[in-house]
């Protein structure tokens, strides 16, 4: 997917606010002045649909692809420019309930999930119980661990590498963690 920083110009488009019908009226016969605005509006033109549908390009589902991925950065998504695009458009859609879950089981588990498209397997140390009698043993391990296991069809080194980066930025901040990314079982074809 390519990245474009901008809103060029297309070819044919119309403008919606045509500016010779806004032009005084001795200038309404004036073919040279109707073509120099007619340049002007094949030059705004393009902004102007911009402008008409700009509600739309805040929307995840229906924002043009390269600006979903720039809307991406705006919000925060754990995206890194080689995922497909409706993983894409749904770690955009996500970032905002994502970010409120940052740092929890869930949300670590969300944030991976959408990054790869598969379910992780995540074990820590922690735990909470609840017991009558006081000195009771506590739950967990003393020592604070996170791992999240993952498995793909076709893993590769680059896959650790983002998994890694990603554990690192939704983990809670105090847990150390291990990362791992092995090959899924292949059943075979019959």
């Amino acid at each position: 997917m390519t990245t474009t920083p901008y809103r060029g110009s297309v070819d044919g488009l119309g403008s919606s606010l045509p500016l010779g019908t806004m032009l005084p009226a001795v200038f309404a016969d004036d073919d040279l002045a109707q073509r120099f605005v007619g340049g002007l509006d094949d030059v705004l033109a393009p902004i102007l649909s911009v402008l008409d549908c700009l509600d739309t390009y805040f929307d995840p589902a229906l924002t043009p692809a390269d600006f979903a991925q720039w809307l991406g950065t705006w919000v925060g998504a754990e995206t890194d420019g080689t995922e497909p695009e409706p993983r894409l458009r749904a770690a955009v859609a996500a970032a905002a309930r994502l970010h409120r879950v940052r740092g929890t089981r869930q949300g670590l588990a969300e944030a991976v999930r959408l990054a790869f498209g598969t379910e992780p397997d995540i074990s820590e140390s922690g735990g909470a119980a609840w017991n009558a009698r006081p000195l009771g043993p506590f739950p967990g391990t003393p020592r604070p661990h996170l791992h999240v296991a993952l498995r793909l069809p076709d893993p590769t080194p680059a896959d650790r590498h983002r998994l890694d980066a990603l554990v690192a930025a939704a983990r809670p901040a105090h847990m150390p963690y291990t990362v791992e990314v092995t090959a899924s079982e292949r059943t075979p074809e019959r």
